[in-house]
């Protein structure tokens, strides 16, 4: 089965790299995106325009692919399963939630020049960052890529119900599923409540575990595509 890999907030394809190998060995056939704004060199990309190329991915695939988002792009894999609910075969979401209808994509930190760029690691001490070594610290805030402000601030728009019905997977790295169950329930996350297959996988990780354990990761994704 096709793997879409779409990384979160500053993150380019090269984010996949130790997760890559690993699906293939799984008999995957992985597919890491690098999204507008976010790798290609282009500053004034929008939400809309990394939509599009995931949505290119989604009908390149010769099957239903599997759709993975991580982080803030759990939203972009939720939005290529409202517009294209006949072609995603599951959505498999790591350490994010989708944005409702209306809200804005990730408008989480400050926005300067145009461009909302990396905040170093301060907001992100505790259970996020717990299982990153100072050199992957290093490597990841090296890559990082600022994120057009018409990404960042970009509305999220979903029409097509039939999302609901697409099996969801939460895998759930920083907070465990019973935190996530709990959160749902809470209403904080409307899309998730209203999806009528979901199911969860614990991973004990941090916020990133495509760079502290992909290995793990990967067969999570395998074992997601298989079921």
């Amino acid at each position: 089965m096709d793997i879409l890999l779409i990384a979160g907030l500053w993150l380019d394809g090269s984010a996949w790299d130790g997760v890559v190998p690993e699906l293939t060995a799984l008999g995957h056939r992985p597919v890491p995106l690098t999204l507008p704004g976010q790798g290609d060199g282009t500053a004034s990309a929008t939400l809309d325009d990394q939509l599009e190329t995931v949505l290119a991915a989604v009908d390149a695939a010769p099957g239903k692919p599997l759709v993975v988002g991580h982080s803030a792009a759990s939203s972009l894999a939720w939005l290529a399963a409202d517009a294209r609910p006949e072609k995603v075969a599951k959505v498999a979401l790591i350490g994010g939630f989708p944005a409702a209808d209306g809200r804005a994509y990730a408008d989480h930190f400050a926005i300067e020049g145009g461009a909302m760029s990396f905040p170093g690691w301060g907001p992100f001490e505790g259970a996020d960052a717990a299982d990153l070594d100072q050199e992957t610290r290093d490597r990841v805030a090296s890559a990082a890529v600022p994120v057009p402000e018409a990404v960042a601030r970009g509305v999220v728009r979903l029409t097509n119900e039939r999302r609901f019905d697409i099996p969801v997977v939460v895998v759930c790295p920083e907070f465990t599923p019973a935190q996530a169950k709990e959160w749902i329930a809470a209403g904080e996350s409307p899309e998730l409540a209203r999806a009528t297959h979901l199911e969860y996988v614990d991973l004990d990780s941090g916020h990133w575990p495509m760079a502290t354990r992909p290995r793990e990761l990967a067969r999570v994704l395998a074992e997601a595509a298989n079921s």
